[in-house]
């Protein structure tokens, strides 16, 4: 960690106020969603994808992750303050904060072999993992957000031995998180324990605390071979979807590759009508990870024109 947890809690507590002036600015999107794209997914640079984002593709909302090359619970105070500056600039409010909360090992499994080595700029270990949650905590309170992305512990083959004590540490987590307003949506991570629709409805059946939801996330689904819908999507309970991830996939054989939305094999379309018939109404991130069409930014302006024609269809 790049600070002490004193003077990082005590350097946000002075900075949670200061984006008020853009929430009461910020316009309402038509639709019932809150559209919205992953900052990094355009660029490193935060004024950069706020500019995009919002001038480009008349967003209100963005979902933060990593900037300046910074994991997001890595950055320091004065950097959350320019951050809150570029957003207030761009009239953007933020759905979340994307952490890398329990994408790590469970302890005494095996090493997990889908680990992902480098994972958005998030390099922290187990023993770190308390401070991970207080560090969102504190960011979600400082982009005047409600809710925080975490995972449950990178996948095991067999992860039947360790099941009840990684759903007792989400609830620890998410019971921790509401004390303070926060909810924690899991996102369902095909290099995690929970990967499809089938598996996220088990971990929410035995997670009930109310401050603990899923981001759903199809292309991860589909990426583990399930049809996200409407076969995973209709095990789900609809009321437990608190944030929403957009990105597409094509099959080569048994293998995988990301795609631009509207590019690849998930109904989309059916998925957004299911979504607004279902009286969803948080976030719809574009998560572009496709990388075809050339710079972050060109395969996100292409995706986005896609995900755009579904979202009116």
């Amino acid at each position: 960690m790049s600070l002490p947890r004193r003077e990082f809690l005590a350097g946000m507590a002075a900075l949670t106020v200061s984006t008020a002036a853009a929430h009461l600015l910020a316009a309402e999107s038509a639709s019932p969603f809150r559209v919205s794209v992953i900052n990094d997914e355009i660029s490193q640079d935060f004024g950069r994808a706020c500019e995009v984002a919002s001038r480009d593709f008349g967003m209100h909302w963005i979902e933060l992750r990593s900037m300046w090359k910074k994991n997001i619970v890595n950055l320091d105070a004065k950097e959350v303050a320019e951050a809150q500056r570029i957003l207030e600039k761009y009239q953007l409010r933020v759905t979340d904060i994307a952490s890398p909360l329990f994408k790590v090992d469970w302890p005494g499994a095996p090493k997990s072999k889908y680990r992902e080595d480098s994972s958005f700029r998030a390099n922290f270990s187990l023993s770190e993992q308390d401070e991970v949650l207080e560090r969102a905590i504190a960011l979600a309170k400082a982009f005047k957000t409600d809710r925080v992305r975490c995972f449950d512990f990178w996948r095991q083959d067999d992860q039947a031995p360790y099941r009840s004590a990684i759903n007792a540490k989400l609830t620890e987590a998410a019971d921790k998180a509401g004390k303070q307003g926060i909810i924690l949506v899991l996102e369902n991570e095909s290099a995690c324990n929970t990967a499809t629709g089938a598996e996220a409805a088990k971990v929410l059946e035995a997670v009930k605390s109310p401050n603990f939801m899923l981001n759903w996330d199809p292309g991860n689904a589909a990426a583990q071979g399930e049809k996200p819908f409407p076969d995973g999507y209709d095990l789900l309970p609809k009321e437990r979807i608190g944030h929403c991830h957009c990105k597409d996939v094509v099959r080569h054989g048994k293998k995988y590759d990301w795609a631009p939305m509207g590019g690849g094999i998930i109904d989309w379309e059916g998925q957004f009508k299911a979504l607004k018939r279902d009286g969803y109404h948080f976030a719809v991130s574009l998560e572009t990870h496709w990388s075809g069409g050339g710079s972050p930014e060109e395969c996100s302006r292409k995706s986005w024109a896609g995900m755009k024609k579904l979202l009116e269809g």
